[in-house]
């Protein structure tokens, strides 16, 4: 099976009969009607097709708080005393100024002298990556792909938004890339939450870009800081050069969302499955066990290939699944890396 197609989700419209039945039950758990209640399952985030957004993030927030509170305290990218090692903008020399902060590129350009500013980086700045194309629009367990990145984001928000530290973030659904600064402060991460939540869902048929939201954030170059890139990296992997580019100077966090359903085809007959980001069909023999067995490796192996380009990248690598407790993963991956002394952005 072509990898384009493992991002698939069930055809309501073409699935008919008891062998769809199992599978569909999971694909529209939640919706109006259903009489499923997902929101209940353990460690599941709020679906956020299901209520008010703002109750459901404050829900969101109490549970992230409750669970997570004192994980990243006290960790910020730059601890030196003085003014600062980051290179700001320049100005004008007066009578006094350190001469050895000579902007002498600008003094030659201006034949005025010139001297460079420099910025304190005892504040940590992180800049998050979140893909919201068609294909995170899917989920078959708890929620779905979609709900689990929004709960990502809030869970970095929480572990980097205090001290002063800046979060800014850079939406793309594949027809539009939404910026939005980096600001500081617990009220400006819940407006870029609610933000994010009202994104609108991109319409099928159209491809992610995850690589050109990445490049964003290269070009101009930024103080140094935190990247977390939140998606499920399906698809072409041209990610990858630009995701290595940023390594150079930031420290990067990949948050990978898996639905099991991507990994391992349950035993249903005969399954109409429809990619959302090119609108093909196909016709799925999930009654064969070879066809469900080659299909699993398949999985298996793109899955790696996608942690190798994260290793080459020198990313952290967190992967979170809509069927797990997606906040003890984050609180596994963020205890793991204080033992191992790499704790949020410090090497």
């Amino acid at each position: 099976m072509s990898p384009r197609f493992r991002r698939s989700s069930p055809a309501p419209a073409e699935a008919d009969g008891p062998a769809h039945a199992g599978l569909l039950l999971h694909a529209t758990a939640g919706t109006p009607g259903s009489g499923i209640d997902p929101g209940q399952g353990d460690g599941a985030p709020p679906r956020f097709t299901d209520g008010p957004a703002d109750v459901l993030l404050r829900r969101l927030e109490l549970t992230v708080r409750r669970r997570l509170d004192g994980l990243l305290q006290g960790d910020h990218l730059g601890l030196v005393p003085g003014s600062g090692t980051e290179a700001g903008d320049s100005r004008t020399y007066h009578p006094g100024d350190d001469v050895r902060r000579m902007d002498w590129p600008v003094t030659a350009r201006t034949q005025v002298p010139h001297v460079r500013e420099t910025i304190a980086d005892r504040e940590l700045e992180t800049w998050a990556v979140v893909d919201l194309s068609a294909s995170l629009d899917f989920g078959t367990a708890n929620c779905q792909k979609r709900d689990l990145v929004i709960a990502g984001l809030a869970a970095v928000s929480h572990l980097t938004v205090h001290g002063g530290n800046r979060l800014g973030a850079v939406v793309t659904t594949g027809e539009r890339v939404d910026r939005y600064p980096a600001m500081s402060g617990r009220v400006s991460a819940e407006r870029l939450l609610r933000s994010v939540v009202a994104t609108p869902r991109a319409t099928g048929g159209r491809r992610g870009d995850l690589a050109a939201a990445l490049e964003t954030l290269r070009r101009p170059y930024r103080r140094r800081g935190l990247v977390v890139v939140l998606s499920d990296f399906l698809g072409d992997a041209d990610w990858e050069r630009p995701l290595r580019g940023l390594a150079a100077r930031h420290e990067l966090l990949a948050i990978e969302v898996v639905d099991p359903r991507e990994l391992e085809l349950p035993d249903v007959g005969d399954l109409t499955v429809v990619d959302p980001e090119t609108g093909q069909t196909l016709e799925v023999p999930t009654g064969n066990a070879e066809f469900r067995a080659r299909f699993a490796a398949g999985a298996a192996a793109q899955r790696e290939q996608v942690a190798a380009a994260m290793r080459r990248a020198g990313a952290g690598h967190l992967r979170l699944r809509t069927d797990r407790d997606w906040l003890m993963d984050v609180v596994r991956f963020v205890a793991d890396r204080r033992r191992a002394g790499t704790g949020g952005a410090s090497r």
